[in-house]
């Protein structure tokens, strides 16, 4: 009796009942997408620190930040005598330099030892942030006021400039890769946690003094380098010993080329010193408690944690993470609101206009609580059918945008002077290093729970709207019923 009546109620009723559905549905497929992309977003942002980070790893130990009027860019001192000169007078010059982060100060080596002293501390390991300029240019002859061809002096201690340019009509070039001094010894800490090698082998122990180096995948196609190649670094050639790349297909590794820790100390000349500290906690739960007593122990030094470089990814990540946080979240909140507000006013309406019928029922014998019992059933029907179209448009809209997959942009605050080894920040060429950007994939990935909370607010918004609906019928006696007749 209940089902058959229910029945012929909602199909007696179908515009009612596809207004309040519809309504239902557009909000609940609109949480489900909200919330795919929010999923999204965080795993984009955490490929997009992978990387750089270390899976293994959950805190850094950095340098301070030059203060203002601090620090200085690298610079190319060439002498009298340095150069080829060819027939025609011109002077040939190259040279490259392997130079640390002026923007930020190093650290003692022996800071790696501090660290891993420190009570909640599993391990630790230190790497050490360096980039790499080739100079190569020509400088012509200069005329002299009479006429004659004079030699024209080399750049003196000249500031490396970007790209292409020229001394008094000469011509010259900047290359630049990033490169990383680590610790073979201690791999499972930091960046080179979060790789794979793609050929060759990986720096091990052994290879602490040796001129060896491993390199980005993405850098070495497109410098056209392969296993036993060599390349020149802080101008020391180094063979090619291996080819790695991230485990995140979506992200490049931390730096372009790897080399043991005590060869890019000696190269840059920089002494022994590091300039980060890859620390992994004994646990979880100690990440907090490990990160304040870092900072205890080293006052000078900057102690951060994934969520806090996570809190600096700049770029359109950022701002779709905002967006969907912010626009997203409220709009699905309203739109919800609004479909649950119209369900109730229909529902408050198809009872008033129902009148005859609900007096009658209560007059032949139904009472309050099955009138209200019938109401709330219609209503709870006709959002369990809004889910249902809510559900199937929701993940329609997740698979077009797993389908389509658009990209994104992100610059990590380690090429930012974070600190971290994915870049050098400063003026001119370490200033465009600083602004590079990772392409990642955007995905909507839905997790159960979602699709259950879908369903879940779908029945509450029908309990809601029957509710309300319910007390109105509930309201209503025979007698008004038998008036509304005569």
């Amino acid at each position: 009796m209940y089902w058959t009546y229910l029945r012929r109620e909602l199909t007696g009723r179908k515009k009612q009942t596809i207004i309040v559905a519809t309504g239902l549905a557009i909000a609940i497929a609109l949480v489900i997408i909200v919330n795919a992309l929010s999923a999204g977003v965080r795993d984009a942002q955490a490929q997009a620190l992978e990387s750089v980070y270390g899976v293994g790893t959950d805190l850094t130990v950095t340098g301070a930040m030059a203060q203002p009027g601090e620090g200085g860019g690298g610079r190319f001192e060439f002498g009298q005598d340095d150069g080829a000169t060819t027939d025609d007078g011109t002077t040939s010059l190259s040279q490259s330099r392997l130079m640390a982060d002026f923007m930020r100060g190093t650290l003692d080596a022996s800071t790696v030892d501090t660290v891993a002293g420190v009570d909640g501390v599993a391990a630790a390991s230190g790497a050490l942030s360096l980039t790499n300029t080739t100079f190569d240019g020509e400088l012509p002859q200069r005329p002299t006021d009479d006429g004659t061809a004079q030699q024209q002096q080399p750049p003196q201690g000249g500031d490396q400039q970007g790209g292409q340019g020229g001394f008094g009509g000469g011509s010259f070039d900047v290359d630049a890769f990033t490169v990383l001094g680590i610790d073979a010894s201690n791999a499972e800490v930091g960046p080179l946690s979060a790789v794979s090698v793609v050929d060759g082998r990986a720096l091990d122990a052994d290879d602490a003094g040796e001129f060896v180096a491993v390199l980005d995948e993405t850098y070495a196609t497109s410098s056209d380098l392969a296993v036993g190649d060599t390349i020149d670094v802080g101008g020391t050639d180094m063979e090619v010993v291996g080819i790695i790349a991230s485990t995140t297909s979506a992200a490049d590794t931390a730096s372009n080329v790897y080399i043991p820790l005590d060869v890019a100390q000696d190269l840059s000349g920089v002494g022994d010193v590091v300039s980060t500290v890859y620390v992994q906690a004994e646990s979880a739960g100690d990440i907090a408690a490990v990160q304040s007593a870092i900072a205890e122990e080293l006052p000078d030094a900057t102690v951060s944690s994934q969520s806090d470089l996570a809190s600096t990814v700049s770029g359109s990540l950022s701002s779709a993470t905002s967006l969907i946080t912010n626009l997203g979240t409220w709009l699905s909140i309203l739109v919800l609101a609004v479909a649950v507000v119209l369900a109730v006013l229909f529902t408050i309406s198809g009872v008033s206009r129902r009148t005859r019928e609900f007096g009658t029922l209560k007059a032949i014998g139904w009472s309050n609580g099955r009138v209200v019992g019938q109401v709330a059933g219609e209503s709870v029907v006709q959002g369990l059918i809004g889910g249902a179209i809510g559900l199937v448009i929701g993940l329609a809209g997740v698979l077009a945008i797993n389908i389509i997959q658009p990209t994104i942009s992100s610059a990590p605050a380690t090429q930012e002077g974070f600190g971290g080894p994915g870049g050098q920040g400063g003026p001119g060429l370490m200033q465009q290093l600083g602004s590079t950007t990772a392409d990642i994939v955007l995905t909507a990935p839905v997790t159960a729970w979602v699709i259950v909370a879908a369903v879940g607010l779908a029945i509450a918004g029908g309990l809601i709207a029957g509710a309300f609906g319910g007390w109105r019928a509930a309201r209503l006696s025979p007698a008004e019923a038998l008036r509304s007749v005569a």
